[in-house]
């Protein structure tokens, strides 16, 4: 009997991961190619969500939080909501349909359809949380705790965000396309809520990845040396 749960748990366990697994990369509100637009991000259990107009380089809004999937339903737990501070900690469950590369998602009656920009597969591509950040030449170890700093990465599309889950505050969040070749880390500032100026920005980094430790080191926008250690989140 013993053996027979086991093998039905891990069937159970398998399904789930392979559902999950088909709605991560990056996703783009549909219709597409018209200002403003919200893309999402699915990686590692984890996303985000943001409306902005590109070309006005205005951010409007973004949300993010834990997420599941399984075949038939998705799950989100907010952890953030630029539109909404008061939906952060809230549950929400939606039905979806995936057909190739289309996606309707029904939440309250209402359908929305989001069209797949990326499949997620990259040597990067997961949820990473900054973890070390380098002082004095010395690298300090960040302790985990409800203030913390994601990046999401799919397969050509990222987004960073600053939040307190404990407190509900947002401190800001950048994103946009990169990518990572050959050890240089570079991001395309598509959207950024703290200086609207650095859009369209381009920025190198040294990058290495090491087990679940990503290093990374260059100049911030600003124009500031950083040297950091992101870990993928679990």
């Amino acid at each position: 009997m013993k053996q027979l749960l086991s093998a039905i748990l891990l069937l159970l366990t398998a399904h789930l991961s392979f559902a999950q697994d088909q709605l991560t990369g990056a996703w783009q509100l549909m219709p597409g190619g018209s200002e403003p637009q919200t893309v999402r991000i699915i990686e590692d259990g984890y996303f985000m969500q943001t409306a902005y107009d590109h070309a006005g380089k205005q951010f409007i809004s973004t949300l993010g939080g834990q997420f599941s999937a399984d075949g038939q339903s998705l799950q989100e737990t907010i952890e953030f909501n630029t539109a909404d501070k008061s939906n952060v900690g809230t549950k929400n469950t939606c039905s979806y349909i995936l057909a190739k590369d289309l996606l309707t998602v029904t939440c309250n009656g209402k359908s929305v359809k989001w069209q797949r920009l990326d499949e997620g597969k990259a040597a990067l591509s997961g949820t990473w949380r900054i973890t070390g950040r380098e002082n004095n030449g010395t690298i300090e170890p960040m302790r985990p705790g409800p203030r913390k700093t994601l990046k999401i990465l799919s397969g050509n599309r990222f987004q960073w965000a600053a939040i307190n889950t404990e407190t509900k505050e947002f401190f800001g969040t950048g994103g946009g396309t990169y990518t990572f070749e050959n050890g240089k880390y570079t991001e395309t500032i598509a959207f950024f809520s703290r200086d609207n100026s650095r859009v369209g920005m381009s920025l190198s980094f040294d990058g290495k990845v090491t087990g679940k430790q990503w290093h990374h080191s260059g100049k911030s926008s600003k124009g500031d040396p950083i040297s950091e250690i992101w870990s993928r989140i679990e």
